[in-house]
């Protein structure tokens, strides 16, 4: 494991665009540190607007990004200049307790839903949960959604088994998620992303549990590509489909996920070329399409609510509707 140390406002712009840092949540705590890592060069009122400029546009789909920093532009911008350095720091740090503390209680809630579902198979058997991208405990400061409820279980005893869907094209669940589940000692199976209908079909996922991007007020989820191909092929085999994400994650200002939430486009490259170990201590890249072919890379999709059996959240699992996000969060963000 390589610790990268972020400097500057620039280093954390960098480190969100470029995947470095990966997932809605820890993208969210990233730039609040990023506001204060500009506060630290320079407190004035142009480095203030021009670090959440900067930020904001880094990555447009996971709507943890905007909040955290409108977080922090609305507590810096009254203070004087002395006082927002301590301010930032102290409120980006407050940001990443919040969000361990969120995520343990998304665990919370998602344990109950694995034992329920465990009850009904034999005595023995392990609980067959299919993931996509990673929704770890690296995506998040600790915990991670997604796979809160399977380190509980696993640390209570329950059998469970993990099927890890690569998550082409840039492999965050093969790379990522396998590692980190590997590293907890969770038994789990790498699968190609094209495989996952096969096993629903043939009986062989108990259900599935993913994260998010943004939620929408409707309960539309974005999620990494390929999660809506996913939701299909559970919703055609009666397998549960579940979807893991704190209250930040919510956008309350949009309905229709599929014409309203911004779907980031990456540089094909990833498409074209794979990257992967070269013997024990280096990495490479190799082209995997002809010479001069063309690759389109939308990062995320979008799964409609009617598609998705319920919701993990800190306060509590719902249905995915409008009306259950309302109950579940008593009132809207702004």
């Amino acid at each position: 494991m390589v610790t990268a140390r972020l400097r500057t406002v620039e280093d954390a712009a960098r480190a969100i665009s470029s995947m470095q840092v990966r997932g809605a949540p820890l993208i969210g705590v990233t730039a609040a540190y990023g506001m204060a890592l500009a506060m630290r060069a320079d407190a004035s009122d142009a480095n203030l607007a021009a670090a959440y400029a900067g930020l904001i546009k880094t990555r447009p789909t996971a709507v943890n990004l905007r909040w955290a920093l409108e977080q922090m532009r609305s507590l810096l911008e009254p203070l004087p200049e002395p006082r927002r350095l301590k301010a930032a720091y102290a409120r980006a740090a407050e940001l990443a307790e919040e969000d361990v503390t969120t995520n343990l209680a998304i665990g919370e809630n998602g344990l109950e839903l694995l034992r329920a579902a465990l009850e009904k198979k034999k005595p023995g058997e392990p609980l067959r949960i299919m993931t996509h991208c990673n929704a770890g405990r690296i995506a998040t400061v600790d915990w991670g959604t997604a796979t809160a409820p399977i380190y509980l279980a696993q640390a209570q005893g329950l059998p469970v088994h993990v099927w890890v869907s690569e998550t082409r094209p840039r492999n965050q669940g093969s790379a990522l998620t396998a590692w980190e589940l590997g590293e907890r000692g969770v038994p789990l199976t790498v699968i190609s992303d094209n495989a996952a209908g096969h096993l629903l079909q043939r009986g062989l996922v108990d259900l599935i549990i993913v994260g998010a991007a943004r939620v929408t007020a409707r309960g539309d989820v974005a999620n990494k590509i390929g999660t809506y191909m996913k939701a299909l092929a559970a919703r055609a085999h009666d397998v549960p489909f579940y979807v893991a994400f704190p209250e930040t994650t919510i956008d309350w200002t949009l309905q229709d996920g599929v014409a309203e939430i911004p779907i980031e486009q990456r540089d094909p490259r990833e498409v074209t070329h794979a990257v992967g170990a070269l013997g024990k201590t280096g990495s490479g890249e190799v082209r995997i399409t002809p010479e001069g072919a063309a690759a389109r890379n939308d990062a995320f999709d979008v799964t409609p609510a009617r598609y998705i059996t319920g919701f993990i959240t800190e306060r509590g699992v719902c249905r995915a509707s409008a009306s259950e996000l309302k109950r579940l969060f008593g009132r809207r963000r702004r």
